[in-house]
């Protein structure tokens, strides 16, 4: 599971040109989920997200989490993640889970870290055409990959 972390001010997910869903500051989850993800993968990177400490403090400092700043999630499945450029100026997405594997798990995800923010999260919608728009604060930009945690 791969998941590209972006601290926001705002954003937005449009689909077919209505509002999906929208959120304030918070963290805009961009999943990439492969083949060889599971349940453990999911309870790994939604506790590390939710207690990552990218949030200012009283000093400025990177001290805190989305949860104690009481800020929102929007978490937008996203298979080019696993896009492997190796070869020639196509990229590939044969590590990608296909549908019937991603969907439950992107599911249990979006569960699993409102339940760790302890409200619900904003969601794009799998498998659409989708229009995200964020303003970055900071910037600030993570990438963290289950398959690292070690």
């Amino acid at each position: 599971m791969r998941a590209v972390i972006q601290r926001v001010s705002q954003a937005e997910v449009v689909i077919e040109g209505q509002l999906k869903s929208s959120i304030g500051g918070g963290l805009l989850v961009l999943l990439g989920i492969e083949d060889a993800d599971s349940e453990e993968d999911i309870d790994w990177l939604t506790r590390k997200i939710a207690n990552l400490r990218i949030f200012g403090d009283e000093n400025g400092v990177m001290n805190k989490s989305v949860k104690e700043v009481e800020g929102d999630i929007l978490v937008v499945s996203q298979f080019t993640l696993h896009a492997s450029t190796k070869k020639g100026n196509r990229p590939s997405y044969i590590k990608a889970a296909k549908p019937e594997r991603s969907v439950p798990l992107y599911e249990a995800f979006v569960r699993r870290i409102s339940a760790e923010l302890g409200k619900e999260v904003g969601t794009g919608e799998f498998g659409a055409d989708m229009r995200v728009s964020l303003l970055n604060d900071g910037p600030v930009t993570i990438v963290i990959d289950t398959k690292n945690k070690e």
